[in-house]
């Protein structure tokens, strides 16, 4: 396949990307994604035994930004126009951030297409308690932005400004550049404000008795954006869930392969592939 494809879901154009072989993964990227940006799922070990799917959602990256407001629902019909596209009647389901959000709506909504869902770094909204509320720091400068951002997404970031400023300047200066590299392209303010729109809505506890799929709650010990409680309590309402801590930050997920490796080993069940192999 092409190193990147175009499919069309309602308003918007989506730019998706596909690599590796095995079964059929659709991974869900958090706030500010894009496929141009090397470090993800489409470089880990997850390629190794699955075919993993990623795009940049409406707002993003190469994908169309239509006008605001965007909604929940929107973003969940976006992931299932990419499955249909890719003829993936069924798939797990990785949600990473808000990607977790939209994988949480998308499971709700089409449980018979999930086969095993990752919920990383999320929160489900409402009742069950929401991540922080990011839009806030849009306002920010550049570096003050990554400062403060870097302050909630790790609680052991104050610690290392006290002690290591270097590392930690080091860090903010990274997560700055990160966080502004295609910022000054046609429409990608308005997309990232109309994303945060979108996610200040999201509210799934009270419906999130209704996925079916056996699913994988996973957080970073040291994450302040998406509260850790939280994220227990999600998984104490999803029926068939498992709640896991592992080392890190928000983005826990990036510093090392030790997350892949923990989501490969949920997905590549026995059990899975006796499903796979009786179709």
């Amino acid at each position: 396949m092409a190193d990147v494809i175009y499919i069309q879901s309602g308003t918007a154009k989506l730019c998706l990307s596909v690599k590796g072989e095995g079964e059929r993964l659709l991974f869900i990227g958090g706030t500010g994604w894009d496929l141009r940006k090397p470090a993800g799922p489409l470089n880990s070990p997850l390629l190794r035994q699955f075919q993993v799917a990623l795009y940049d959602q409406r707002g993003q990256g190469r994908s169309d930004k239509p006008p605001a407001p965007y909604t929940m629902l929107d973003y969940a019909n976006d992931a299932i126009a990419v499955a249909d596209a890719l003829e993936w009647d069924h798939f797990h389901l990785v949600g990473y951030s808000f990607g977790g959000m939209v994988a949480q709506e998308v499971a709700i909504r089409h449980p018979n297409r999930i086969d095993r869902l990752v919920l990383a770094a999320s929160t489900p909204g409402g009742k069950g308690g929401a991540s922080f509320p990011v839009e806030q720091l849009l306002d920010l400068s550049p570096v003050d932005r990554a400062r403060e951002g870097l302050l909630i997404a790790d609680k052991r970031f104050a610690d290392q400004l006290s002690h290591d400023p270097e590392t930690a300047v080091n860090r903010i200066k990274s997560r700055a550049a990160a966080q502004t590299q295609f910022i000054d392209e046609p429409g990608a303010r308005e997309g990232l404000h109309a994303q945060l729109g979108a996610r200040s809505q999201h509210d799934c506890y009270e419906r999130l008795d209704q996925i079916s799929a056996p699913t994988l709650v996973l957080a970073g010990e040291s994450d302040g954006q998406a509260p850790l409680d939280a994220q227990m309590r999600m998984a104490e309402q999803i029926p068939s869930a498992s709640y896991m801590t592992l080392p890190g930050p928000h983005d826990f997920l990036f510093e090392d392969d030790t997350a892949y490796g923990v989501i490969a080993d949920f997905l590549d069940t026995g059990d899975h592939k006796k499903s796979i192999s009786a179709e």
